[in-house]
């Protein structure tokens, strides 16, 4: 599996190794030893899938706080997305910081976010489908959330306010100034 290190500490970029033929490929997208050997103390124990059916669709930014923060490992099964992890970590040197990666089904990309991350995406094609794991699992009452467009953050979406096709929740998340401390 090919690492690449992002700038801020503990998000990284992975590329399972693919066993290619005229069959197509096979590949491991997630190995416990794997993710041991690189640091990592994931354990999942939820796997999610999302569908969206047109370009421009934006889920997020979303995270759960404890003690049901979540770590995730995403990949776009098929289509392509614009994944963005959001720093919300208050003694990080990282806050309010975000890393931004395209994730392809064609590339086989994934994008590892641990606790204290907020996290959404933009899809950058027609039917797309993004599957993710947890390391925890979901909890209507500590889901939260933060405004996908807050101007503080700067997260350069491949679609304007205008375009951009979000639930309603979504619109009415608050503004990194307006969280409270839910990562010290």
């Amino acid at each position: 599996m090919q690492v690449t290190r992002t700038e801020i500490e503990g998000v990284l970029v992975l590329k399972p190794k693919r066993y290619e033929d005229e069959r197509g490929y096979f590949c491991e997208v997630f190995r416990e030893e794997a993710f041991a050997a690189l640091g990592l103390k994931a354990h999942f124990v939820q796997d999610n899938h999302s569908f969206s059916r047109a370009a421009g669709t934006v889920r997020g930014l979303h995270f759960q706080i404890p003690p049901f923060a979540q770590g995730k490992l995403v990949r776009a099964a098929a289509g392509a997305i614009l994944d963005v992890a959001v720093d919300l970590r208050r003694a990080s040197p990282s806050f309010g910081r975000f890393v931004a990666v395209r994730l392809s089904a064609e590339e086989g990309n994934q994008l590892y976010l641990p606790e204290g991350f907020a996290h959404g995406f933009c899809t950058l094609e027609a039917d797309t489908e993004v599957l993710y794991k947890v390391t925890n699992y979901y909890s209507r009452e500590h889901e939260r959330g933060l405004l996908w467009n807050d101007p503080a953050l700067a997260i350069p979406w491949p679609v304007g306010e205008e375009g951009a096709l979000l639930s309603e929740k979504d619109r009415r998340h608050p503004r990194l100034c307006e969280l409270p401390h839910y990562f010290d």
